[in-house]
């Protein structure tokens, strides 16, 4: 359960206590006024699907108990078929058609392709042997995983060498005692290097890591 902050014909704006990224879809159910709904109009509950556009995270010490502030597109009253078969898939709006008679029509997804780790790049690493402690979403919170190292790390991820058994789309909080920094994170991909030790490949999300401050 949570608030809305604003809400459109095409979106809406709520804080989460649980963690998401840009590209999930969330189905939501809200008492949306009648003047701004597209289908069931006469329903008690507005029941939409929406995609995830941008997160931010929030100020601990301001929204307590609130992890994220999430702002979403409204795509309709179904998901794609490819949803049902991988709900962990993330899409992209490819094409917008504005002045749709129909929500369905306003919006066009597209997925967003499997890679490698290495080719979702925005920037160079930089190999920085960096102390960190990894935290891992768990049962309605994050708990502690390991006090761990980075093999390098970008403003928007880092590779992590890591004893833990996650999978790509599992989140974790990257924090830094040193640098006074925590940062939410998302799993894209998990390899074994030559000597035998296990790499995280993460990507910040709602936020972005100071590289300018280990200077």
């Amino acid at each position: 359960m949570t608030r809305l902050i604003d809400v459109t014909p095409f979106g809406a704006g709520f804080p989460l206590s649980r963690p998401t990224e840009p590209g999930r879809l969330l189905h939501l159910a809200l008492a949306m006024p009648r003047a701004l709904r597209v289908f069931d109009h006469i329903e008690d509950q507005y029941r939409v699907w929406s995609i995830v556009r941008n997160v931010r995270l929030a100020d601990p010490a301001e929204a307590k108990g609130v992890l994220l502030e999430v702002g979403v597109a409204f795509i309709g009253k179904r998901p794609p078929e490819s949803f049902e078969a991988n709900p962990l898939q993330r899409y992209e709006i490819a094409e917008t058609r504005p002045g749709a008679g129909l929500i369905n029509a306003t919006f066009t997804l597209q997925k967003v392709p499997v890679v490698a780790s290495a080719d979702k790049r925005r920037e160079s690493r930089q190999l920085i042997p960096l102390e960190v402690r990894l935290e891992v979403y768990d049962q309605g919170g994050f708990v502690k995983g390991e006090d761990t190292v980075t093999e390098n790390i970008s403003a928007h991820g880092a590779a992590i060498f890591t004893s833990l058994d996650l999978a790509p789309g599992a989140f974790v909080r990257v924090c830094s005692d040193r640098q006074q920094v925590s940062v939410l994170a998302v799993v894209r991909g998990r390899r074994k290097g030559a000597e035998g030790i296990t790499r995280l490949h993460l990507e910040f999300i709602g936020g972005e890591w100071p590289l300018g401050e280990m200077r």
